[in-house]
């Protein structure tokens, strides 16, 4: 009750600063503000999108006709979405200053970002807002839980994304292996399309050893790739000037560790599930819960909240849809808009207002996004509501005009 009531009381804190004294620090004129937050948005957004449609439209072949009349327009409206996103953020965060003439703890960050949020995601094409819906959910949830961690609400547990992970594929493996289970839904390098080589098992010519042997080989070096093509960029900015940058792209740490990490789960579980047939003699969907389960427990060598936490809501979002399906849950056809748009907004709150419970990369996005103005608000002012908003900024003050400043620094800030 006494953390609910102190919670009530610090929503209802207000300061009487203008936005220019907070905000956007860089410059006083609302406008003139918005304006360069959305010049750079576009210009960032622009260099993530088109490589990002060119090389996936490369490695879907598409044809002729897709480069000539869609490439193009999908950049831009992605583009549009983004740049939206960032530029209606500060134009929002103005409007809401001059509507309730002072700032309250909610409204620098989840009030702007709300409509803001809202707005962007209508722009952006509806085949991609359910994966980005799922991305900003899975984000916000960790912010909200890292939230409360600070206040003492919860604790976290030692491991937690590794056990979440095992529950996670778990459930993940044995709706797998159930009839029309996860229909769509399939592990390429768990699957056994040959003949059984015990009476239950599904896989020919190998025996179980060098069946499962095989499959950590297989997804070893798909990891150990994928992590040395993340790095190929950063490697080739400096191939001139430090040369042997392109030998720690292939001697990296991350590329062993991602491969032991998918090379293990597919092992453990192939294992397991060849050692259980075994065991029992039999071939058992419930074998998918434990061969699932210990294969998690492979996160040990990549720890990843982001990973634990986006297969566990796509598997809520996948049993949600399995439900509707099946007539036992409703449909909403805006749900995926207006999750997004709370998810976005909840994750700005803690930008502004605790950076510290953020996620470090979407932090780094943010200052992509915006070309390093977000860390030039005023922190120190937004102390006063009590959430240890410049602890990550230093001794970080903003050069304000003094002609445009409502409440002097030296002044001691009165809450209302």
């Amino acid at each position: 009750m006494r953390v609910a009531a102190l919670n009530m009381t610090a929503l209802s804190k207000s300061i009487p600063h203008s936005c220019y004294e907070i905000g956007h620090t860089w410059d006083p004129s609302c406008i003139a503000s918005t304006l360069q937050v959305t010049a750079g948005a576009l210009e960032v957004s622009f260099k993530i999108y088109a490589p990002l449609y060119l090389i996936a439209a490369i490695l879907r072949r598409r044809k002729k006709d897709y480069y000539k009349k869609r490439l193009v327009p999908e950049i831009l409206q992605s583009t549009s979405f983004l740049t939206a996103n960032g530029g209606l953020y500060i134009a929002f965060f103005c409007i809401l200053r001059r509507l309730l003439g002072r700032f309250y703890s909610w409204s620098a960050g989840f009030g702007a970002a709300l409509p803001a949020s809202y707005i962007a995601i209508l722009i952006e094409r509806k085949s991609r807002r359910g994966l980005l819906t799922i991305y900003m959910a899975n984000l916000a949830t960790e912010t909200i839980f890292r939230m409360a961690v600070t206040r003492g609400l919860v604790k976290p547990m030692k491991h937690g994304e590794v056990l979440l992970f095992c529950l996670t594929a778990s459930l993940y493996m044995f709706f797998f292996r159930c009839k029309d289970g996860l229909n769509g839904f399939a592990f390429s390098a768990l699957k056994c399309k040959h003949g059984p080589r015990h009476r239950c098992c599904k896989h020919y010519q190998d025996n179980c050893i060098s069946y499962c042997v095989k499959g950590f080989i297989r997804m070893f070096s798909v990891g150990y790739l994928i992590q040395c093509c993340l790095k190929v960029p950063s490697a080739f900015r400096h191939v001139f000037t430090k040369p042997s940058r392109l030998l720690s792209l292939l001697y990296n740490k991350e590329n062993f560790q991602l491969g032991a990490f998918l090379g293990s789960f597919v092992s453990i579980y192939k294992g397991t599930s060849c050692l259980l047939r075994w065991m029992r003699n039999l071939d058992d969907e419930l074998h998918a819960l434990i061969a699932g389960f210990l294969a998690g427990i492979s996160m040990f060598f990549y720890k990843s909240t982001s990973i634990s936490m986006y297969l566990f809501s796509k598997l809520v979002e996948t049993l949600y849809f399995k439900g509707i399906e099946a007539g036992r849950f409703p449909y909403f056809p805006e749900a995926d808009t207006i999750v997004y748009a709370i998810s976005t907004a909840v994750c700005f709150q803690a930008a502004v207002m605790e950076v510290q419970t953020l996620r470090p990369s979407y932090w780094k996005f943010l200052l992509r996004l915006t070309k390093g103005r977000f860390a030039l608000m005023n922190r120190k002012v937004l102390d006063t509501f009590g959430t240890e908003a410049s602890r990550n900024f230093g001794n970080f003050t903003p050069k304000l005009d003094p002609r445009y400043v409502l409440c002097p620094m030296d002044m001691d800030v009165q809450l209302g």
